[in-house]
């Protein structure tokens, strides 16, 4: 798909787009309330008088810099993560223009509140802070008239789409359609980062009901408070979204995004011939895990087929790092074979071995070594002795410092990779690790 420049987004740029280009086709009071026309009181005279504005706003124009300069003070004098996250979402559904402007001259401090790790509580308390909905939702209730449905969104060109099914938000399982708030902030991420033209930007979440007794006697929950549906009907439901949305929208990237374990493979499998997409969390974690690994081996002055990598964690982000490495390994002249077993994984049930074959998901299975059953981290940490430790568990505080200890004893510049979100459930912090191997 083709990324067009984010004229009107890009700082400085509003007041130019206002002179020059034709003026949007709404006027007066209509302007204003509509976030992709509203630029507050950037009007200058000229334009207040072509559009009917003249006495909707104070008299003072205030440049762009200057309103960027209020919502920062604003957004400094408050506290809470989650606060500021209303905040910069509310300045949202107000003045599109302004908030991308914002979140692009400082995206290194606006990231954690529009992503992770405050998009974790948001979604949490989605339903309890919800504001104006954003996004499309399509249920299990609607099968069979997504083509319909879908002629709502307005937007005639769309280029990326990406959909979740609420069952495993973040490390905080399933939270249903309150895991809307991952699509719309991901997209934020497109286009203050990558500048894709937020009109052209779709979030959906699919819902098929939740399996969360706490989201189906809250009364704010804004799904179908009813169990999951799997099975057949939820593959049907799956397949009419992404072939409605590709008739659409030919072409359009279609990412995955926090699907649970028994969904994600399987429908990754199946439609990435098909359609241009790809997986967030198997696929798009395990990019950034190995070019931070391969940061790490050339300052160790290794190569990659000299490491050894332990997991803890054994779902999609886990074995699409190691099937990633495992393909670098392999890029590098080892076999696939002597690649896979570089990598190890340690799951709720211990060292995943080939002994518990036979219960193990078949995405573990291609890891399942020939080795006695290890029960614990601490213990494979000792007998594996692996030069690389990578957390993907949501277990917060389980790299503690015996543990990291242990890598040090075993390793002069252990690589340590604790991956889980949000924070609470990061696997130990990066001043721990700092601390616990002296560097």
């Amino acid at each position: 798909f083709a990324v067009k420049p984010l004229q009107p987004f890009l700082p400085g740029a509003v007041n130019r787009h206002m002179v020059t280009n034709t003026p949007p086709s709404p006027k007066g009071y209509d302007i204003l309330r509509d976030p992709e026309t509203n630029y507050g009181m950037a009007f200058d005279a000229e334009s207040r008088q072509a559009l009917g504005l003249r006495g909707l706003l104070p008299p003072r124009m205030c440049t762009m810099t200057d309103q960027k300069r209020r919502i920062l003070g604003q957004l400094h004098r408050i506290d809470n993560p989650l606060d500021k996250y209303m905040n910069l979402m509310a300045l949202q559904e107000r003045n599109q223009t302004l908030f991308y402007s914002i979140i692009i001259d400082n995206v290194y401090e606006m990231m954690p509140f529009i992503y992770t790790p405050t998009v974790g509580e948001a979604c949490q308390k989605y339903g309890h802070i919800f504001q104006r909905p954003r996004g499309l939702y399509i249920s299990i209730e609607d099968a069979g008239e997504v083509r319909e449905l879908l002629k709502n969104w307005p937007a005639e060109e769309c280029h990326v789409a990406v959909i979740t099914d609420g069952e495993r938000i973040l490390g905080l399982g399933d939270l249903g359609t309150y895991g809307m708030g991952i699509p719309v902030g991901k997209l934020n991420l497109y286009t203050a980062c990558a500048g894709i033209h937020p009109q052209k930007t779709l979030p959906i979440c699919i819902d098929v009901g939740t399996n969360s007794p706490d989201l189906i006697n809250d009364p704010f929950y804004t799904g179908i408070p009813k169990p999951r549906v799997r099975g057949e009907k939820y593959d049907a439901l799956v397949d009419e979204v992404i072939t409605a949305l590709d008739e659409k929208y030919p072409g359009i990237l279609i990412q995955f995004e926090d699907f649970g374990n028994t969904n994600a493979f399987r429908l990754l499998d199946k439609y990435r011939h098909e359609v241009c997409t790809f997986n967030d969390d198997i696929q798009g974690t395990a990019s950034v895990a190995l070019a931070g690994i391969m940061g790490a081996v050339k300052v160790k002055g290794t190569q990659l087929k000299d490491e050894t990598f332990l997991f803890l964690g054994a779902g999609e982000a886990g074995t699409g790092i190691a099937d990633l490495i495992v393909d670098q390994m392999v890029e590098e002249g080892m076999s696939e074979q002597d690649a896979r077993k570089k990598c190890w994984f340690v799951d709720s049930k211990g060292l995943v071995v080939k002994s518990r074959l036979d219960k193990l998901q078949h995405h573990k299975i291609p890891y399942a070594h020939d080795h006695p059953e290890i029960g614990s981290l601490k213990d494979a940490v000792e007998t594996l002795k692996p030069t690389g430790l990578v957390g993907v568990s949501t277990q917060g505080g389980a790299f503690n410092k015996q543990i990291v200890d242990q890598m040090s004893a075993n390793n002069e510049r252990p690589i340590i990779m604790a991956l889980s979100n949000p924070t609470s459930c990061a696997e130990c912090t990066a001043e721990e690790a700092f601390a616990w191997t002296e560097g």
